[in-house]
C-alpha cells in the first residue's frame, strides 16, 4: 500500500515538474486579480459630486476588527455634502486592523463604501496606514462642475432623483387614501 501511494505522489510531482513555470516581473508586471478581489476601500459619489456616505456608522458596526471610525454631522441648507439629512464629517480606515473581510460595504445601505482592486497599501510608518476621508473619496466625477458643498438651492435646480424613485413620490392624505379604498370599505374604522 506504501508503494501505491509513493507512485501516486511521484506522478503529481512530474506532472508539475514538466510544466512551463508562470512568472511575473513584479512590480512592473503583475499578476492579474479575480473580479472579485477586496482591495482598498473606496467612498463614491453621486454623478454631481455629493458624497454618497450619508453618516450612518453602520460600516463601524459590521466591521469585527473595529478598523472603522465614523463621525456624522447634519447637513445645513448653506452647506450639503449628501442628499441625506447628513453626511460623515470624519471618516477613516485603520488598514493596520482592517482583515478586508468586505462585511463593511455589505452593511452600508446607500453603496457609498465600496472595495476597489488597488492592493498597494504598504508603508513606512503607521500614521500613513490610516486613510482619512480625503484619501478614500473617489475623484471628482467629470459631470461635476465644483467639490461639496452645496446649497440646497443648487441641488434642487439639478433635478436629479438621488433614491431611484421613492424620494419623487409624493406622501398619502388620509383623504387620498379615503379615495383609493375599495367600495363598502371604510378603511379600517370600526
Amino acid at each position: 500500500m506504501a508503494v501505491a501511494e509513493f507512485l501516486r505522489s511521484m506522478i503529481t510531482v512530474a506532472k508539475h515538474a514538466l510544466k512551463k513555470p508562470v512568472t511575473y516581473q513584479y512590480p512592473e508586471e503583475q499578476k492579474p486579480y479575480a473580479p472579485r478581489y477586496h482591495g482598498r476601500h473606496q467612498l463614491n459619489r453621486y454623478e454631481d459630486g455629493l458624497e454618497k456616505c450619508i453618516g450612518c456608522e453602520l460600516c463601524a458596526w459590521a466591521c469585527p476588527a473595529d478598523a472603522i471610525f465614523v463621525q456624522g454631522a447634519n447637513n445645513t441648507v448653506e452647506m450639503r455634502y449628501s442628499p441625506g439629512e447628513r453626511y460623515a464629517s470624519d471618516y477613516q480606515i485603520n488598514y493596520l486592523r482592517c482583515i478586508f473581510c468586505g462585511l463593511c460595504i455589505e452593511a452600508c445601505p446607500t453603496r457609498a463604501l465600496t472595495m476597489t482592486g488597488e492592493d498597494f497599501i504598504a508603508d513606512v510608518t503607521r500614521e500613513n496606514l490610516i486613510y482619512t476621508k480625503e484619501r478614500l473619496l473617489a475623484p471628482l466625477p467629470a459631470s461635476a462642475k465644483t467639490e461639496p458643498p452645496f446649497t440646497d438651492a443648487e441641488i434642487a435646480s439639478r433635478g436629479i432623483d438621488y433614491y431611484g424613485g421613492y424620494a419623487q413620490t409624493p406622501a398619502l392624505t388620509s383623504a387620498d387614501r379615503a379615495g383609493l379604498a375599495p367600495e363598502g370599505d371604510d378603511g379600517g374604522a370600526r
